[in-house]
């Protein structure tokens, strides 16, 4: 089967707005493009429309680092993000489009005992539930990684570390148009610059959309739309417990080859790799502080880039290229919610995604499109409802991205 990245056609049709569809996403990221192509394929005579108010993969899908990994802590993160990992494995082949997928691994840094004892249990947990992930020593860090501080003699020594081979990176933007490109050849319509500006209802029913480009009567909508989640939310009279904060990375010039694998310190508060030009990739912490803006700020690059020296002073003498920003939907515990809304009907939520939606891309659309298709929740997202927040069966996946949490 040939892989193709570019093509001399147009990669997805343009259509002319209905004004009726069985099922509108609002949100054009992985999120809902990956829905409507799953939905597409169990369901093909379904009228589907996916809309968003700039291009396609113009939010968090397009500001994402593109990590791909599956070493989560709990019982219900591990299973749904392996799932993931298994579907971006394959997407290249079931796509027929080269999405780029580097499988090199990433190492969590432990430097501290209480730091190496999570990073044990959730070796533990993620081989019990099945994914590679092991401890490894000073020793073979140091022949993964040679160049790197080892920090011996200093604040936070690299003590050991989470191993995670399966783990890599993908090339964010082949991703959204293999799922766009996917979701039209099934017969989805995609609507880029289209603003959902309000949801009509009656009697507690959604019952469509109303965009810039005139009223949708709908069956079912859904949201996908990351960071403006809460926004969206409020056209349908429901607060949810999220709270929207940027989340800002860097990217050096082209250097030499010389690190093959993600690295992530949660004690440094910085993750980092190389990509297959050379450019190393920076990130951390999401803002100190709530926002909408998408602007970049000099103390978090001047944080950034401290944190990115202490493991590898070598970089000190290199050019920064690019900084930028994205939003990020927090939620209490740090788990995303996907599912029904209680006292709403025809409404359903994919949001809450946090420092990691991009990862959960694939089986997020293929849960939430089974979820659509089959009127109830697959049990890989059975915990993920909006209503654990009521029942107190909260999730707790905060220390399995410690580095790009809030500290």
């Amino acid at each position: 089967m040939v892989l193709q990245l570019f093509t001399k056609s147009r990669m997805w049709r343009k259509s002319e707005l209905k004004d009726r569809y069985d099922v509108v996403i609002i949100g054009g990221g992985v999120h809902g493009l990956a829905t409507a192509y799953y939905l597409a394929k169990l369901d093909k005579g379904l009228d589907i429309a996916v809309l968003d108010k700039s291009y396609l993969g113009a939010g968090g899908s397009a500001r994402s680092t593109a990590i791909i990994r599956a070493n989560y802590l709990t019982v219900e993160g591990i299973p749904f993000f392996r799932e993931s990992l298994k579907l971006y494995e394959d997407l290249s082949q079931d796509m027929n489009f080269n999405i780029m997928f580097n499988q090199m691994g990433r190492l969590d840094l432990g430097h501290t005992e209480s730091a190496l004892f999570t990073l044990r249990q959730r070796a533990e947990f993620n081989q019990l539930l099945g994914v590679d992930s092991r401890m490894i020593g000073p020793d073979e860090i140091k022949r993964l990684i040679p160049v790197m501080d080892m920090r011996v003699g200093k604040t936070f020594p690299v003590m050991g570390a989470l191993y995670h081979p399966p783990a890599g990176v993908v090339r964010h933007d082949a991703v959204v148009w293999a799922y766009a490109r996917g979701a039209d050849r099934e017969g989805v319509e995609l609507h880029p610059f289209t603003e959902v500006t309000g949801i009509t209802m009656d009697h507690g029913r959604v019952t469509g959309v109303e965009t810039t480009k005139g009223k949708i009567s709908a069956g079912i909508v859904m949201s996908a739309t990351a960071g403006w989640t809460s926004t969206i939310t409020k056209m349908v009279g429901l607060n949810v417990p999220i709270t929207t904060y940027p989340l800002q990375a860097c990217v050096t010039e082209p250097i030499k080859p010389f690190m093959h694998t993600t690295i992530s310190s949660a004690n440094l508060h910085v993750y980092v790799y190389q990509t297959d030009r050379g450019e190393m990739v920076i990130g951390g912490p999401v803002n100190h502080y709530p926002s909408y803006s998408f602007k970049s700020t000099l103390h978090i690059l001047e944080e950034l880039a401290a944190h990115v020296l202490d493991l590898f002073p070598q970089l000190r003498g290199v050019r920064l290229m690019r900084q930028w920003a994205g939003l990020c939907d927090m939620t209490p515990d740090y788990a995303p919610i996907i599912g029904k809304v209680d006292g709403i009907e025809n409404f359903i939520l994919n949001c809450g995604w946090g420092t990691w939606g991009f990862k959960a891309g694939p089986i997020s659309g293929k849960c939430t499109a089974e979820l659509i298709h089959y009127g109830k929740p697959p049990k890989l997202i059975e915990s993920f409802g909006l209503d654990r927040f009521s029942n107190g069966k909260l999730v707790n996946e905060r220390a399995s991205a410690p580095s790009a949490a809030l500290h």
